[in-house]
């Protein structure tokens, strides 16, 4: 007996215990299923939110994640398909990633092939064209929690092959047709870099990256913009997409109303061999050898500003000392020093009824005078120095300036129609004015070069990351003004208008992951 009354103690705690745990397994079962309810309503939230959205990067995914959380932080974020930026990086995937985009498009056009051919541009010809312009292969790895690899392999116009080629549409070649070891296009390395994700505020990446000058580079994706085909302007200015190898530091600064993101970048610089009149240094990015010259390489910048809710505001610049030194020849330019200079500003306002853009694109390449007057030899292709009848200097040396800005806004009326189900249908406008031969103090401009031009139309998002496009286009040129008659070559001749009907259908996203 002297034992019952501790042992009845002892049975008691036990019970007591054992009650207390039953209790609590309750209370965490109910707290699970309440968790449960509350996550898929989030997911449905965010589902819709992500219909009303379509801002994709211009990286791979996991390192563009990395740029703007900053390593492998947790942080609550939507439920994402595809390359949209505002995803939970450790959510997303653990492993790998492997996804990619493409598009395609038909186009009924009412020109020929090349402006450059007579003094009034294109002869008038009524014809069709369809076209895969790129399908890109990307993937994202992870080593471990620091360290990650990104990479993309595109191809283009149907990837390499013999075949014959007719160039369209370039001063250059002038229309003609010629036998290349290649199948209209080609497949190439578009990014593959090491990340090292160190904190929020400061990251490394080293490989083959792209560089963000301009809106079209750092958002390149298909549903990034409202066209069949990229933004024109940028893309006849600078290379586009524009990759190159070197090294880059990037990382986020601030919160809430002060957040910042910025990428600092070393890559290869271009090359002065391939500067042209008629798309000034949009050509002329390095990587027709099995090395690239890294003799001078390129200084580039770009800043973010993220603070407003859909808002976003940016601003690059790119400086390449000399790019005679990166020449296949440099002591052709021993005698010159050729700068280059680029500065771009870009903003983007969107949400659930309204995407509204914007951009502006300068650039410089100095001494271009000089390389004028060196006798027998003006770049690209070791071609003398021509002048036409019209006054209008032929060969292949760019222009002292160029400039382009544009501006689009697009109106989902589906967010105006009552569905359960998410409705994205955006019809658009889109405005766009370029010149490679803005300003120069010893040529006389090319008016078939300045471009003002229209795009109206409409993009039906049938899902989240996959639209259709529909949309009319019209160029004139040698004026600022589309609505106003085309400017005039030196004897006076009016140049004809361009004009484009095109469907297409792009996409983006990611197919396996782990």
């Amino acid at each position: 007996m002297k034992f019952f009354k501790p042992c009845l103690l002892v049975l008691c705690v036990l019970m007591t215990q054992f009650y207390a745990k039953s209790q609590s397994a309750d209370v965490v079962s109910r707290a699970a299923y309440d968790s449960l309810l509350k996550r898929i309503e989030a997911v449905e939230a965010a589902q819709r939110d992500y219909a009303n959205s379509d801002d994709v990067d211009g990286n791979t995914g996991a390192t563009r994640g990395a740029q703007e959380k900053g390593g492998y932080k947790k942080k609550k974020s939507k439920v994402v398909l595809g390359f949209n930026k505002e995803y939970n990086d450790n959510e997303e995937f653990t492993k790998f990633r492997v996804g990619g985009y493409g598009e395609m498009w038909a186009s009924y056009m009412d020109y020929g092939p090349n402006r450059f051919n007579a003094p009034y541009g294109s002869y008038r010809e009524e014809k069709g064209r369809i076209a895969i312009p790129r399908f890109v292969l990307a993937g994202d790895y992870k080593f471990n929690r620091w360290f990650q690899m990104g990479a993309e392999i595109e191809f283009e116009s149907g990837g390499t092959g013999s075949t014959f080629e007719y160039e369209i549409g370039t001063g250059s070649e002038n229309g003609e047709a010629e036998l290349e070891i290649e199948k209209g296009g080609e497949v190439a390395l578009e990014q593959f870099h090491i990340t090292a994700t160190i904190f929020k505020e400061l990251n490394v990446r080293a490989g083959h990256i792209i560089v963000p000058v301009g809106l079209t580079n750092s958002h390149h994706e298909p549903i990034n913009f409202f066209g069949t085909r990229r933004p024109e302007g940028e893309t006849k200015i600078i290379p586009s997409t524009w990759h190159e190898t070197g090294l880059e530091l990037f990382g986020s600064l601030g919160k809430g109303w002060y957040n910042f993101d910025y990428q600092l970048q070393v890559v290869t610089g271009l090359t002065a061999d391939e500067f042209d009149r008629y798309d000034f240094v949009g050509g002329a990015s390095q990587g027709i050898f099995e090395e690239d010259n890294f003799s001078c390489p390129a200084y580039v910048a770009r800043v973010n500003y993220n603070g407003v809710p859909g808002l976003r505001v940016g601003g690059s610049w790119y400086y390449l000392r000399d790019a005679g030194k990166n020449a296949i020849k440099p002591y052709k330019y021993n005698s010159l020093s050729l700068p280059v200079r680029l500065y771009s500003a870009d903003a983007e306002y969107k949400n659930k009824y309204v995407v509204a853009r914007g951009n502006f694109l300068y650039g410089n390449v100095g001494n271009v005078d000089k390389l004028a007057k060196t006798a027998g030899f003006t770049g690209a292709k070791y071609t003398p120095i021509i002048t036409s009848p019209s006054g209008m200097l032929s060969g292949t040396i760019p222009y002292h300036e160029a400039v382009s800005y544009a501006a689009e806004v697009g109106i989902n009326i589906g967010a105006f129609i009552p569905s359960k189900k998410p409705i994205k249908i955006l019809p658009f406008a889109r405005y766009e004015y370029y010149n490679p031969q803005w300003k120069d103090d010893v040529k006389t401009s090319d008016p078939r070069t300045e471009v003002a031009m229209w795009t109206v139309g409409v993009n039906w998002f049938a899902l989240p990351n996959l639209v259709v496009k529909l949309d009319w286009t019209t160029r004139h040129f040698g004026t600022d003004n589309p609505f106003r008659d085309n400017g005039y070559v030196v004897n006076g001749t009016k140049i004809n208008t361009e004009n484009d009907l095109s469907i297409g259908i792009a996409y983006v996203g990611w197919f396996a992951k782990k």
